[in-house]
């Protein structure tokens, strides 16, 4: 029998390791249609999984409760399952190089459980050939056995996009591959399970590896572009989203825009690609420069922020900076590599009072990853500059008043900075404030 079969009949279990914001909603997903482990060392994640509280944003609670998913943080219970899907951080350490410690680890846990005839699939961000040349033999080594004649492994790159609720795991294509065709047919048929979308067979696991790593960098470099000619047009002065509509009326123009890059993908992927073609003698000119664009944008911004209050000559000791929005994205409470806390130590360096206010990020979460104080925002007074860095809904939908009556009333200058530019200059201005935006 196939080991797709034994799954969808309930024979077996499959185990989803790893459960942040890939794998829980991959793992709930699954629960659908099989039974799932959900494991994951971190114990107090397992116990707020267990009851009904959705640390990603993205499931929410009553889909949660109603799962089916065995949440543990025992490894031992690993061994009840024949299917198992790694879904763990892949980060990068000092000097932006690839840190496979956490998917070193979940090989070596998986390999002391794995049995004849079961099946590995990674999900986690990674170079081509990290699934071959490194977890393979770690698999081989902690179980006794061979891949591809005593068990079976692949690679499904995770596509999830924290936040969104239109691109999901069951209407995103999702890339399969595996170590032969009878790997790449069962790896396909469990995920052709729960994604609607269907699913693209790679012809090689170091195709699928690619394809993923090269999704976020093409982005980043699209955004660095973007970013690239904001601080073109700040020299110029002309408003970038207004140079950005009118080149936008040609059918082929790509609709990127200016903005902090951060988060667990598009600011760390890149160097995953450049690692692996430095190790391959090609010293990456396009990457790394896009790279050394957006990492730069924070201080950019900062540097703005400084010259308008300079101007605006405002006295009376330290300005205080009001940054609205954290996470690394709108509307999602996802903290991991935010820029925002960049922007917030510049300032700081700058002799200038910043405060954060996030309405959705976990203020727990936001002190111990970064040792940084979120606000309410009812906090938010006597400011000499507000700034929209992050656009969640919540923050879209305050009024103007509700923003101008922030600012300290003796300033001269309400400055008021819209980093995504997703307000209207000129209602800006009518309600007495002074507009900025990338």
């Amino acid at each position: 029998m196939t080991i797709s079969k034994k799954l969808t009949d309930k024979e077996t279990k499959l185990a989803v390791v790893g459960l942040g914001y890939v794998g829980l909603p991959l793992a709930v997903g699954l629960s659908e249609h099989f039974n799932v482990i959900g494991y994951d060392r971190n114990e107090k994640k397992i116990a707020e999984y267990i009851n009904g509280h959705d640390l990603t944003g993205d499931i929410g609670s009553e889909r949660l409760l109603q799962a089916s998913v065995q949440f543990t943080a025992d490894e031992k219970l690993l061994a009840e399952a024949s299917f198992y899907i790694v879904s763990v951080p892949t980060p990068i350490r000092d000097g932006k190089v690839p840190d496979l410690k956490f998917v070193k680890s979940a090989s070596t846990t998986i390999g002391s459980y794995l049995k004849k005839d079961d099946y590995v699939v990674y999900e986690s961000t990674v170079y081509p050939g990290v699934t071959e040349e490194i977890c393979q033999p770690i698999l081989e080594q902690n179980s006794g056995l061979r891949a591809g004649v005593d068990f079976k492994i692949g690679y499904s790159p995770e596509r999830i996009n924290p936040g969104d609720r239109e691109h999901t795991l069951e209407n995103i294509v999702k890339i399969v591959s595996g170590i032969d065709n009878e790997a790449l047919e069962q790896i396909s048929h469990v995920y052709s399970k729960v994604v609607k979308a269907g699913v693209y067979h790679a012809p090689s696991i170091r195709v699928a590896e690619a394809a993923k790593v090269i999704e976020n960098a093409q982005r980043d470099v699209n955004i660095a572009f973007m970013n690239e000619l904001a601080m073109i047009f700040s020299q110029m002065k002309l408003e970038t989203n207004e140079v950005l509509k009118a080149a936008a009326t040609k059918w082929n123009f790509l609709p990127f825009t200016p903005g902090l890059v951060g988060g667990h993908c598009i600011g760390i992927d890149p160097y995953y690609l450049t690692f692996k073609a430095e190790d391959e003698g090609y010293h990456s000119k396009i990457i790394l420069n896009s790279r050394h664009v957006n990492e730069g944008m924070a201080s950019f911004v900062a540097n703005q922020m400084v010259k308008q209050l300079m101007r605006a000559k405002q006295s009376g000791g330290p300005s205080k900076v009001a940054l609205l929005g954290l996470t690394y994205k709108e509307n999602s409470n996802d903290v991991r590599n935010s820029k925002v806390i960049d922007l917030f130590r510049e300032l700081v360096d700058y002799g200038i009072q910043p405060m954060i206010y996030d309405p959705v990020a976990n203020a727990e979460e936001v002190r111990e990853e970064y040792g940084v104080e979120v606000c309410q925002l009812e906090d938010i007074k006597d400011v000499s500059l507000v700034a929209i860095v992050v656009p969640h809904k919540h923050l879209l939908g305050l009024s103007l008043q509700q923003y101008a009556a922030m600012y300290d009333k003796n300033v001269q200058q309400k400055l008021f900075f819209d980093l995504k530019g997703m307000f209207n200059r000129t209602q800006v201005e009518e309600n007495g404030l002074v507009y900025w935006s990338l």
